[in-house]
């Protein structure tokens, strides 16, 4: 989430970056085969997807442009491309609530081969027998962990739990984090967590993705399967303990905060400067990238304090759903497709999405290929074991605003310019008025 999808740039960086083999604002239309212009929601994945666009340019000569939004921007992005002729005919959903936003904009799928390759046909996105959207990736969060800094640890004469897997609470991540934080000089470490930076970059695993623990606490509880017009808060207090915890034994002063980037939190988990790193499937590769080994890592559930937790999983799901857009010539619409086609069952297409974008692509096409990332494989693991996963409730956050307005009253709080009940309110009371507005 893109979870995706999922880091940001300040908004001072709306511009896209342009990333495909065409000129800036579209694909040219001139070709007898229609073309493609895909706005690519994950900015971790941009180089990727330019590489894609390349090599099906030179294999089939259909020009395929790729432009990334900058992060935290997309809905934005998306709103200025749509409203140029030569708009994007390839865009993303998050799921039920980006939808709404795009409902004219969508073209049914059914009929196309990455549809009809799914797995699970039940995945899709639909509206009534409309086919509106294909998710390409099922992604999991939870906390990143180092095997070697939690082994160190778990060796240490009164270590508060005796193996890794002891850790399957929070009151026993609590205990092993608060003295792993007293103990780092012995650990050489500089926190049990990698900071908790509201950087634009950093912000959305925190007002987005940690946020979503409660929400699922919630909603679970109340048999809740569709966005709510209110929501009571239930869980709020296991969120401020989660929270409360990564600010407390951090290698950073909550008021540095602000200005902790993506990169940062990433460098000081390469770098065996914290244990613990939220964040997902999608991290692997700038780990690798940094210079961290798969079997140095793995990941367990974010543990809050909620019921049952120690039969609770990690996060997964999907916020990345492909659209066709319904505006767009026939032509292009077709090539849209084949391309999409080409992505889910050529070689280099297959490659570019497990191996270097790291996703778990839910298409049949995909039943051979081996993932070498190790956070996927801990995330299968993790289903395989039985415990119930956590599911991705934030594709039902009311706006955009709502993620913003709760993380900013996140940041006072962690500095100590605002009150826990800032969040509370930006929350619940944000909930309830952000729904109102998107429902008039």
């Amino acid at each position: 989430m893109n979870h995706v999808c999922k880091s940001a740039i300040a908004l001072v960086a709306v511009a896209a970056m342009s990333l495909g083999v065409a000129a800036c604002g579209g694909a040219s239309s001139n070709s007898g085969k229609g073309s493609v212009y895909y706005l690519n929601f994950k900015p971790e994945a941009a180089d990727q997807w330019k590489g894609l666009a390349k090599a099906y340019t030179k294999e089939t000569g259909v020009p395929v442009n790729v432009q990334t939004a900058a992060s935290g921007t997309y809905e934005q992005q998306l709103k200025s491309e749509m409203a140029k002729t030569a708009a994007p005919t390839l865009f993303q959903v998050n799921g039920p609530v980006g939808y709404a936003n795009w409902k004219t904009y969508t073209a049914d799928m059914k009929s196309t081969d990455v549809y009809k390759e799914l797995q699970n046909p039940d995945i899709a996105l639909k509206d009534g027998g409309k086919v509106v959207g294909v998710p390409y990736a099922m992604e999991t969060y939870g906390l990143i962990y180092n095997r070697d800094i939690l082994n160190k640890y778990v060796a240490l004469p009164g270590a508060k739990v005796k193996a890794i897997k002891d850790i399957d609470s929070f009151p026993a991540l609590k205990a092993v984090a608060d003295d792993m934080q007293a103990r780092k000089d012995e650990l050489g470490i500089k926190g049990a967590f990698t900071s908790a930076g509201f950087d634009a970059s950093s912000d959305w695993r925190f007002k987005t993705h940690l946020a979503n623990l409660p929400l699922y606490y919630e909603l679970r509880e109340n048999k809740i399967t569709t966005q709510p017009a209110t929501i009571k808060g239930t869980y709020l207090p296991e969120f401020k303990n989660i929270f409360d915890l990564y600010l407390r034994d951090s290698t950073t002063p909550p008021s540095q905060l602000s200005s902790k980037t993506a990169d940062d939190a990433n460098s000081e988990f390469a770098l065996g400067q914290a244990a613990f790193y939220q964040n997902g499937t999608w991290a692997w590769t700038d780990l690798q990238k940094a210079g961290m080994k798969a079997d140095q890592i793995s990941m367990m559930p974010i543990y809050i304090g909620g019921p049952d937790e120690k039969n609770g999983g990690l996060a997964t799901g999907s916020e990345n759903y492909w659209c066709i857009n319904a505006k767009a010539s026939e032509k292009d619409q077709k090539a849209t497709a084949d391309f999409l086609k080409w992505v889910i069952t050529s070689d280099t297409g297959k490659n570019a999405l497990s191996k270097e974008m790291g996703f778990t692509a839910p298409f049949k096409t995909f039943s051979s290929v081996k993932n070498d990332n190790p956070l996927v494989e801990a995330a299968v693991e993790d289903q395989k074991s039985g415990k119930i996963p956590v599911s991705w409730n934030f594709t039902m956050m009311p706006s955009e605003q709502w993620k913003n307005n709760l993380g900013n009253a996140m940041l006072e709080y962690a500095q100590g310019t605002g009150k826990w009940d800032a969040v509370k309110n930006a929350y619940v009371d944000g909930w309830a008025k952000e729904y109102a507005a998107t429902h008039e």
